[in-house]
């Protein structure tokens, strides 16, 4: 199979150093914005735990917040950005399966569930095409 090359000016930006770094500080901002609000509002992040219908709703929040917050670290360093993004990513699937379960809506409800379920979906396929990215490019070095 031929390898299609991306034309050179497109080439130059994806080789811009930091540009992988910056692309994944993007990627995990959701995490690590969502981290840091649970940590400074930790008893809005349990009433959020607790509207789930989850408990021990504390125990559960501060597990979100070092999930989000450990994960984003990981996924941030080259050597561990595989086990952050499937930290992430795992976090992210089970999250929306609880949040988001679009098949229990009706009317526009439904869509704006079934919307934001596959925009988590998109996530879980940016963080493991991130490490994959990362960890190619290790295997070059």
């Amino acid at each position: 199979m031929n390898d299609i090359a991306a034309p050179r000016p497109i080439d130059r930006v994806l080789a811009l150093p930091g540009l992988d770094t910056l692309a994944r500080l993007a990627l995990a901002s959701p995490f690590l914005i969502s981290g840091l609000v649970k940590l400074t509002d930790f008893g809005g992040a349990t009433a959020e735990v607790t509207g789930l219908g989850l408990q021990p709703a504390g125990l559960i929040a501060a597990a979100v917040i070092l999930t989000q917050l450990g994960g984003s670290a990981l996924f941030l360093t080259r050597r561990y950005c595989w086990l952050g993004a499937g930290i992430l990513a795992g976090f992210t699937a089970l999250a929306t399966l609880l949040a988001h379960p679009f098949w229990m809506f009706e009317g526009p409800d439904r869509g704006r569930q079934t919307a934001t379920f596959f925009e988590h979906v998109a996530i879980v396929g940016g963080l493991t095409l991130s490490a994959l990215f990362v960890n190619r490019q290790s295997i070059r070095s």
